[in-house]
């Protein structure tokens, strides 16, 4: 990761300091299986500077920004940097404080307190990656606000106060216009370092469409990043949602085209199936039809 980091220009004298801290927190030997090894890496010299600038200074960070923005690979990426085991909480309806700290568990003919992914994040110096934070109800957010501000604490009801490791960051994600979000509280937000994740540039996905296909042929790659950006202007317009605006989508079909499937085939099933209204999914379709004819093959796609 730190020659990734490298080649996407980030200066020496950060790449130490987080050496530094690489040596200075080594990670558990029982905690290295949480340690991610990412599938795809975050393109971006501009927001990894911030990033990496924040959490070096001890700070906790909030990724905002539209569907397609890469919040969830950064968050994994940074983890990964740091070599810090991690944690994904996902906020949704039944989120409590009991599930995120933990709450008393019949064991062995004895109450005793079953930790909750917060307390072993804060007490084993981890990564928290807190996911669509914005979709989290106020009980929820009660507990974070201390251990998100300086004091750095945790107390659990009926046990023990306890102080996060110097070495513990919280990374949450949101996305304005999903169903269930709402606006973020001010004593909230104001816990966190906010970046604003840019639209991935047609460069930037030309290079993660090759770092994970690296015989996908150039100038079907720049095809493809083209097709992306075409769909998003629609979404953008407001001709269509941003159902069919799905990244995962577009890499999954290159996989599918490599694995024995047309293009035409790959790309309904990755990116104009995820529209539900016959209508829309007319639309994309011609998008991509514009774009992309639906007959290529690995062959032609891929370097023999």
């Amino acid at each position: 990761m730190l020659d990734f980091l490298r080649q996407e220009g980030i200066e020496e004298n950060i790449i130490r300091r987080i050496e530094d801290f690489r040596s200075q927190y080594p990670a558990a030997a029982e905690d290295e299986y949480r340690i991610s090894v990412p599938k795809y890496h975050y393109y971006g010299t501009d927001v990894w500077k911030k990033a990496l600038t924040a959490l070096l200074a001890g700070e906790n960070i909030l990724l905002v920004g539209p569907k397609a923005t890469g919040k969830n690979v950064l968050a994994e990426n940074l983890s990964a940097v740091f070599r810090r085991p991690e944690w994904n909480i996902s906020f949704y309806l039944n989120t409590d404080a009991a599930s995120l700290i933990g709450a008393d568990t019949f064991k062995d003919g004895k109450v005793s307190f079953r930790q909750g992914p917060i307390y072993k994040c804060a007490a084993q110096g981890g990564f928290g990656i807190l996911d669509e934070i914005n979709m989290a109800k106020n009980e929820s957010l009660a507990v974070l606000h201390a251990t998100l501000d300086f004091r750095r604490i945790i107390d659990v009801p009926g046990y023990d106060r306890i102080e996060l490791s110097p070495c513990t960051r919280f990374i949450a994600t949101m996305n304005y216009g999903y169903a269930g979000t709402r606006e973020l509280n001010e004593a909230l937000a104001s816990r966190f370092m906010v970046i604003n994740m840019p639209i991935i540039a047609e460069e930037n996905l030309v290079k993660l469409l090759r770092s994970q296909f690296p015989a996908l042929k150039n100038d079907f790659a720049w095809q493809l990043a083209g097709l992306f950006e075409d769909i998003r202007k629609k979404c953008d317009s407001s001709e269509i949602s941003t159902k069919a605006l799905d990244l995962r989508g577009l890499m999954s079909a290159v996989s599918l085209v490599q694995n024995g499937l047309s293009m035409g085939q790959a790309l309904e099933l990755g990116i104009i199936n995820k529209s539900f209204d016959d209508f829309e999914r007319q639309l994309v379709a011609d998008i991509i039809a514009a774009k992309i004819s639906e007959k290529l093959t690995a062959a032609d796609i891929f370097e023999s």
